[in-house]
């Protein structure tokens, strides 16, 4: 499913017009975005998903052409985990 088939299927569901929909969409995108960026809290919605800023280590890692050891930077990245909901949805349930 694209996002504009996402939009459709909000804008249905919830009896609001696609241009409603995808600015709910985005808001949310938006507002995931800046929180995941601040690094100090989570976002959860509630049985589906959380997201959040974890924090990656330095390390040496290998050059898959050459072999060589190359250093990777410490940095940061983005932990997204299912809610008990949608892991039921995937065993379809």
């Amino acid at each position: 499913m694209n996002r504009s088939e996402l939009v459709a299927a909000l804008s249905e569901r919830a009896e609001v017009t696609r241009k409603d929909a995808d600015a709910v969409l985005s808001a949310l995108a938006e507002v995931t975005g800046e929180v995941v960026a601040k690094g100090d809290e989570k976002v959860t919605i509630p049985g589906f998903l959380t997201f959040e800023r974890t924090h990656r280590a330095a390390r040496t890692a290998r050059n898959p052409q050459t072999g060589e050891p190359i250093q990777i930077p410490a940095g940061y990245s983005v932990k997204v985990t299912a809610g008990n909901r949608l892991k039921e949805a995937a065993k379809g349930k």
